[in-house]
């Protein structure tokens, strides 16, 4: 590889803020459902040791996670593109009434970003030519006009990373015999918590130990309460 050469670790391209906003939301919405149905599960699994009730219990847990997850993640992106949107808006209507003076603006953004005032007027002026939006968007507002993100696709990739998540604690609980179902589900959980760390914190290029053991601790708290609470609330019925 040259000198000038790109690192292989480091994150380059222009989607990269994209890319993460994807893995947020996946990571998120496994991690949810890894833990809130494993949490349903193992809190039923304190109260009551029949295979019917921790089925129902974990269905249901998961099909209310798994749409709560679409509809948040729909109207947190809806709302972050409707200010996006009214932004380009506001861009294009100044181009289009005073576009010397946003040439103007442009120039001096690439002064500020180190460009020799010459050169930084020749860049403005080329990419404004090509596409002014773009090129005031880009530097101005750090955004893509061709590429915000879709509410909607947000919204099925969290319900879908949910549901994924749901199903480690949910079938581990029901396929392990009564007497081992709660250390193996909880081992399975736990495993689980460490490699969507792991492998959040590898592709957002974060640290990997940080991740894991926020992960992992967060996860078994709440299996230790949800069980705990169910212990408690099966020897008073």
């Amino acid at each position: 590889m040259s000198a000038g050469g790109p690192h292989p670790q480091e994150p380059h391209g222009s989607n990269i803020g994209d890319k993460l906003n994807w893995l947020r939301a996946g990571v998120l919405g496994a991690n949810d459902g890894i833990v809130s149905t494993a949490g349903v599960v193992l809190g039923v699994a304190g109260a009551t040791a029949e295979s019917s009730a921790l089925l129902v219990a974990g269905v249901a847990g998961a099909v209310a996670g798994a749409m709560s997850m679409a509809a948040g993640e729909y109207v947190s992106v809806s709302t972050q593109r409707d200010s996006e949107e009214a932004l380009l808006a506001l861009e294009r209507r100044e181009l289009r009434e005073d576009p010397e003076e946003e040439l103007a603006e442009l120039t001096g953004l690439y002064v500020e970003r180190g460009l020799d005032p010459d050169l930084a007027q020749q860049v403005a002026e080329q990419l404004t030519a090509k596409d002014a939006l773009a090129a005031h968007a880009e530097v101005e507002l750090g955004l893509d006009p061709e590429a915000l993100t879709s509410p909607w696709k947000a919204a099925l990739a969290s319900m879908a990373a949910f549901t994924l998540g749901a199903l480690l604690p949910l079938l581990t609980i029901l396929l392990v015999g009564a007497d081992l179902r709660v250390p193996v589900t909880v081992a399975a959980v736990i495993v689980a918590l460490a490699c969507t760390g792991w492998i959040s914190a590898r592709l957002g290029y974060g640290s990997v130990k940080r991740a894991v053991v926020r992960n992992v601790f967060g996860g078994a708290l709440a299996m230790a309460v949800t069980h705990g609470i169910g212990l408690l609330i099966g020897t008073q019925v």
